[in-house]
């Protein structure tokens, strides 16, 4: 039987909402993006991308049928002010009311989430979240800056599920402090917090980086391909074996991500080159 298609409309908002710069982060780079979208602009990429779909160019009987989302990435949404919130969910919501989307998604920190900004976000038909958990390490945590710990991911999942809410994690190995070991273990933390999906993104030196900084100094040496290639086999093992999804491995192509990546394990086709290889049992 096909898979169903499902239609994610990414609105980018890149370090909205983010307290500082992590050490490896550059959103502009990698997104091609350096502000916030007004409104009218939120509005006007769900309806360009409603538009090809309902066309018939992404629905599975080409009539763009299929679970269709709002998502906004690239910063911290529940840090953003809570007005500056309610006017992006709004914008996308008025589509849920339409009937023309299913749900709403969000990426933030496990540090900024609580009860009541979840209450919040559930008003708006926001049913994913996805936690930029990077590694369950916690000297990996404080040696890329990321101003919270692995306590709090285990509090945020927590929270989150009491909720009924599903949520994601973006996990970063090869961060700096990072072993083969870490990798593993934070995997396997993971497992044990069963979140609904897992997106891995190797960790790559983006230019004019803090992370960039350090690779140049000598203070972090960047994983080699076949390296990263080799402990992702065994990540990707257990997280089969647990049944957890992992429904992205490495950052999308894009010239601008492209341009400004000065090393690192990137490949444009790093999944393939993982389904390429055996798997370990």
């Amino acid at each position: 039987m096909a898979r169903k298609k499902q239609l994610i409309i990414p609105i980018f908002l890149p370090f909205g909402g983010c307290p500082h710069r992590c050490v490896f982060c550059d959103q502009e780079k990698i997104t091609g993006r350096s502000t916030m979208p007004e409104i009218g602009g939120v509005e006007e990429t769900i309806e360009r991308y409603l538009s090809t779909w309902n066309a018939g160019n992404g629905g599975n009987d080409g009539n763009g049928a299929g679970r269709k989302e709002v998502a906004f990435y690239g910063g911290s949404f529940t840090g953003l002010k809570e007005d500056v919130q309610e006017g992006y969910l709004k914008a996308a919501h008025r589509f849920v009311l339409k009937g023309e989307i299913d749900a709403l998604r969000i990426s933030t920190r496990p540090d900024y989430i609580g009860r009541d900004s979840l209450e919040f976000l559930k008003r708006y038909n926001v049913e994913i979240i996805e936690l930029g958990v990077q590694s369950l390490s916690d000297d990996v945590l404080r040696l890329s800056g990321r101003g919270h710990d692995s306590t709090d991911t285990v509090r945020a999942v927590t929270a989150i599920k009491n909720v009924d809410l599903k949520v994601g994690f973006q996990l970063m190995p090869g961060l700096p402090g990072d072993t083969r070991e870490k990798i593993i273990e934070t995997a396997e933390k993971t497992v044990q917090l069963r979140p609904d999906f897992v997106r891995i993104y190797p960790t790559l030196v983006i230019r004019d980086t803090p992370l960039h900084r350090m690779y140049l100094e000598g203070r972090y040496a960047p994983w080699a391909l076949s390296d990263m290639v080799e402990v992702l086999k065994e990540v990707f093992a257990g997280f089969k074996e647990a049944s957890i999804p992992v429904i992205r491995v490495g950052l999308h192509h894009s010239k601008e991500m492209s341009d400004n990546i000065v090393a690192g394990p990137y490949h444009p086709s790093l999944r393939d080159m993982l389904s390429a290889r055996p798997i370990p049992r």
